[in-house]
């Protein structure tokens, strides 16, 4: 890798030398995160890392770092000589990532089915009153985050964190995936389609959880319109920094 070259400003590199400068690759992770959520950030948008140093005063390392971590988390693509940009998922990985997802959380259902206590569904009949409240909200990255939670919680009931781990990672790449192409207007996950799954996994019913989740997932992935539009708003401004 070449050389970095100096910070903008003398204080810039003093911060990339301490501990502040992880909170300012998280900031930078932050905000670029909810700008992808929140459908700001298009697909395919560059994401130079000089005028990162300039939007956010930090030095070239600090966004490198920063820009690592989103590519890590499949939010940015890492092009060789060619930058950074908002990850642009083919139909093919799109497909293959869904087609993974239902496998793995309907292999899991059983086991939550099997393992759920009276504590477990409360819990989740408090997400599902969390999820009405911001039903029509239309604020993406609380959809997102709210779905990706309840899916989650329902693969910690299986107790095995291996196939949680595996799940995390899948739950974090549909999410980005909806909130980059799908239509305006609908929720991330449908509401009443979470509230079907926990019914069935409260009176014990394996087959039916399974058949919920199952279409649940095929209907959110059917809502996908993969496209590649191209946003004329300034960099900050997408950036919600302008």
């Amino acid at each position: 890798m070449a050389k970095s070259p100096a910070p903008i400003q003398g204080i810039v590199a003093e911060a990339d030398r301490t501990d502040s400068g992880d909170a300012l690759v998280l900031r930078i992770y932050q905000t670029v995160f909810d700008s992808v959520m929140g459908q700001r950030l298009k697909p395919g948008t560059k994401l130079p890392e000089a005028a990162l140093c300039e939007l956010f005063n930090v030095g070239r390392t600090t966004i490198q770092k920063a820009l690592q971590k989103l590519a890590h988390d499949h939010i940015v693509e890492l092009r060789p000589n060619r930058g950074a940009v908002v990850a642009m998922p083919t139909k093919e990985e799109t497909r293959q990532i869904f087609e993974a997802r239902r496998a793995l959380e309907t292999a899991m259902l059983p086991l939550a089915v099997k393992n759920a206590t009276k504590a477990d569904i409360a819990k989740l009949r408090g997400m599902l009153d969390e999820e009405h409240k911001v039903m029509h909200t239309y604020k993406q990255v609380d959809w997102a985050r709210l779905a990706s939670n309840f899916h989650l919680r329902v693969a910690e009931l299986s107790h095995n964190p291996l196939l949680q781990r595996y799940l995390s990672e899948l739950v974090s790449r549909c999410s980005l995936i909806v909130a980059l192409h799908e239509p305006g207007g609908h929720a991330s996950c449908e509401h009443d389609e979470h509230t079907l799954i926990v019914e069935c996994i409260e009176r014990g019913d394996v087959e039916g959880a399974t058949q919920a989740m199952q279409a649940h997932l095929s209907v959110l992935e059917e809502r996908i319109e993969l496209m590649n539009e191209k946003s004329e708003n300034s960099l900050a401004r997408m950036l919600g920094m302008n």
